[in-house]
């Protein structure tokens, strides 16, 4: 597949799902999603433009950190507790945060090298079992137990929505997450700056810009089928 000719038709498709839902296309950050995808793969990609990359394992953005340069890694999946301190001053924002033991050891790490680390709360508001994510009634008081982290900024929302054939069936979880996203933003808790919504992938990511989203993570659609 060419990469080039990929970024181009996904840009293209951003901007028209941006300006058909009254949005500005600049305020929809495009993350590469690099999972199984080697450095040269990364390297082409960076040459045409894409500049954040989406990794779900630590170990595999470990061995790409120092093949790839100026770029800005995402954590994206699962996060262990045992392997913050390895990605902690490596990453530019973490996007799965989901639990108060996990917020605590960022901190914890980050607290060690003067750092402030951007973090996103995963939710998972159709509450599958093969997903993480906090419920969606859990999220506001999880809110209120880590704000006064002060080595964690609590920066947005992260969704995977669930894999369904027509997007139309999945809106109403974006509708969801924007909704909760606003109501926090409104309320004004202290360290916190809801500024992102992650949620859109290659199947559903114009749905997902339609509804309130300024992170797609895309990988199928610029790298091909794993």
């Amino acid at each position: 597949m060419d990469i080039s000719e990929n970024l181009a038709m996904l840009r293209q498709q951003i901007e028209n799902a941006s300006l058909a839902s009254g949005r500005n296309p600049d305020d929809v950050t495009l993350i590469g999603v690099s999972k199984t995808i080697d450095s040269a793969r990364i390297n082409q990609s960076l040459a045409y433009g894409l500049k954040d990359f989406g990794e779900n394992r630590v170990q595999e953005l470990l061995d790409k950190y120092d093949q790839v340069e100026n770029v800005r890694w995402h954590m994206i999946g699962q996060l262990q507790r045992n392997k913050v301190k390895y990605i902690v001053n490596k990453v530019s924002m973490i996007h799965s945060l989901d639990r108060l033991s996990l917020a605590r050891e960022i901190n914890r790490q980050a607290d060690k090298i003067n750092r402030v680390v951007p973090v996103l709360v995963q939710v998972n508001p159709a509450n599958e079992e093969s997903k993480s994510g906090l419920p969606y009634d859990e999220v506001i008081p999880f809110i209120e137990t880590i704000y006064n982290l002060k080595n964690i900024k609590v920066m947005g929302l992260m969704l995977i929505a669930p894999m369904v054939e027509d997007n139309e069936t999945i809106r109403p979880y974006f509708t969801m997450m924007k909704q909760l996203f606003d109501g926090i933003k409104q309320d004004n808790y202290p360290h916190i700056e809801m500024k992102h919504l992650s949620m859109g992938m290659s199947n559903d990511f114009e749905t997902a810009i339609e509804e309130g989203s300024t992170m797609v993570r895309i990988g199928t659609a610029i790298f091909g089928k794993r």
